[in-house]
């Protein structure tokens, strides 16, 4: 894979979408701070083609979003332990503008250093090592700042969510990777045999009438399961699936259980 030039995400929130059109399917987002490679641009050069360097997920973006990076600067971004915002919302201060960010954005603050590139950052809202990994205590609370958020195909921020996008910034938060779709997390950590083997934090995966995992949520005590489905919301979850008590009737079948948060 060719890659033609390196960017970074500047504004609070870009779509990334499956083909180079505005009408086209929002598939993800970028948030503020997240990086990324140019491997194509679109015929009239009016979209840009990128990989994400945190999850390797590929989609296109309006050039006039695109804001292009050396590749030291990439390189520095790649090796270097930044914070990450963990208010619901929060203001940085970027070439003396106020630019509105969201829960999970990537702030170009270290423990020792507030540095400059094209323009000087501060910021004063709530954030934490990105490289630091938290446990279920932690998930707890920053979960608790998605609930209620409508579900939104691609989004990933408290205004909007799908379930792995949720699952993938809550971790995230906590200082783990994974990847953006629920099929490819499932692929990820440590498989749990059943439910009587896990523990609040695990994530919980689920197949449609095509035998396809998706949906995902996590576990949370007393067999409460927080998911995206409709909005952010919390449900029971036994052997069979997820319970909607509203409904009586289970949703979602159960599919496998895997853990990635350290126990």
């Amino acid at each position: 894979m060719e890659f033609i030039e390196k960017g970074i995400c500047r504004l609070a929130i870009v779509p990334v979408r499956s083909e180079p059109s505005d009408k086209a399917e929002m598939t993800t987002q970028l948030l503020f701070g997240e990086h990324y490679s140019v491997i194509d641009f679109s015929a009239d050069r009016r979209w840009v083609k990128i990989v994400i360097a945190h999850d390797d997920y590929q989609g296109w973006v309006d050039a006039k979003q695109h804001t292009i990076i050396s590749r030291e600067y990439f390189e520095h971004l790649n090796n270097t332990e930044f914070k990450i915002c963990t208010d619901t919302c929060s203001t940085i201060l970027y070439k003396k503008q106020l630019i509105q960010i969201v829960l999970g954005s990537i702030l170009p603050i270290t423990n020792v250093e507030l540095f400059e590139v094209s323009g000087q950052f501060a910021y004063n809202g709530a954030s934490k090592n990105m490289g630091e990994k938290l446990g279920f205590d932690f998930l707890k609370v920053i979960a608790s700042k998605y609930m209620n958020a409508p579900y939104l195909w691609g989004g990933k921020t408290p205004f909007g969510t799908d379930c792995s996008g949720f699952t993938q910034q809550l971790f995230r938060v906590c200082g783990y990777r994974l990847k953006r779709d629920a099929y490819q997390q499932f692929m990820q950590g440590i498989v749990v045999e059943s439910m009587n083997d896990a523990v609040p934090g695990d994530l919980a995966f689920f197949k449609n009438a095509d035998d396809k995992i998706s949906h995902v949520g996590i576990l949370l005590e007393d067999q409460d399961f927080i998911h995206a489905s409709g909005y952010v919301r919390k449900d029971k979850l036994d052997s069979k699936g997820i319970f909607n008590e509203e409904l009586s009737n289970y949703t979602h079948l159960l599919a496998g259980i895997r853990r990635i948060l350290k126990t």
